[in-house]
């Protein structure tokens, strides 16, 4: 009987890695999503600045 128990332990431990994974994937995947959107959102408003350079000084700004 002791093997049967360890067994269904591991099966069951197993199955919560699994679980974790997976969850885990969806989650990293749901905020990349939502960064790539609000990116996408920042540009479409023009909220990111073109950068120039200056020609004195040779750095860059917005412009």
């Amino acid at each position: 009987m002791p093997p049967l128990i360890a067994f269904a332990g591991a099966l069951g431990g197993l199955a919560v890695v699994r679980w974790a994974y997976k969850t885990a994937v969806r989650i990293n995947r749901e905020l990349e999503e939502a960064r790539l959107a609000r990116v996408a959102e920042a540009a479409r408003a023009n909220e990111i600045p073109t950068l120039r350079r200056d020609p004195v000084t040779g750095a860059y700004r917005p412009g």
